[in-house]
């Protein structure tokens, strides 16, 4: 398999920099407006998580089903059941096998991709939308907090993690949307709650990286099927 000796690439050393910056500011913010240590700590994990995203490296899954457990305490004492009931039941398990799976088809530190096909993606658009409709209905009847947000996110969440686990390439493109919603969600909380600021930073270097992921996975993708075809 391919290995990936090379020194850091500029990219990697300007994510290592955005990281300290959003570190320090985190830890700024979180000061100013006196919100809990163990609620932000797992940003401070989550920062280390999303370099690893953003370079397409396996171990980040491995980190994050450990970290999801850590943000179910965080969501549920903010009322958002949804994302709570997520993090637990489906993010943890599932980014561990993802881990397990990203092994086994190991591509130097990443994974070999795939690619759905037209009749994966509409079956799977139909399998979502009617996912959200049943979830919104369960979470408006459990008074859940900031719901069409926390919702949308939500079923972003499972299915970008399903297609991770799953090694589709198609999970860095939905992971754009995902994440945009996830700053909406965070800027509208921080009007109301400003403690929440140090997550609104961090959901948009959440979101530069995840965008870094997806130029690093198509690089990889066309990688592996020049080799494929060369074969």
């Amino acid at each position: 398999m391919k290995k990936d000796k090379s020194p850091l690439s500029r990219e990697s050393q300007f994510t290592l920099i955005l990281m300290g910056i959003t570190c320090v500011l985190i830890t700024v913010t979180g000061i100013l407006f006196k919100q809990s240590f163990f609620r932000i700590l797992p940003l401070y994990v989550s920062l280390i998580i999303g370099f690893l995203q953003s370079r397409v490296n396996r171990i980040a899954p491995l980190m994050g089903g450990i970290n999801s457990l850590l943000y179910s305490l965080v969501y549920f004492y903010y009322g958002l059941y949804s994302s709570a009931l997520y993090a637990v039941v489906i993010s943890c398990p599932l980014q561990l096998i993802t881990f397990a799976r990203w092994k086994k088809r190991a591509y130097g530190h990443s994974v070999i991709f795939k690619v759905m096909n037209t009749k994966t993606r509409i079956l799977t658009a139909a399998v979502c939308a009617a996912g959200w409709l049943i979830l919104y209905a369960v979470m408006s009847a459990a008074g859940a907090s900031y719901l069409l947000l926390d919702n949308t996110l939500t079923l972003f969440g499972v299915l970008v993690t399903i297609l991770t686990m799953l090694a589709y390439i198609e999970y860095t493109y939905l992971a754009i949307p995902s994440g945009i919603v996830n700053i909406v969600l965070y800027a509208v909380m921080s009007a109301d709650a400003p403690e929440q600021i140090p997550y609104l930073i961090f959901s948009v270097y959440s979101f530069i990286c995840v965008t870094l992921a997806l130029f690093r996975a198509r690089k990889l993708y066309a990688e592996q099927q020049t080799q494929k075809a060369a074969v």
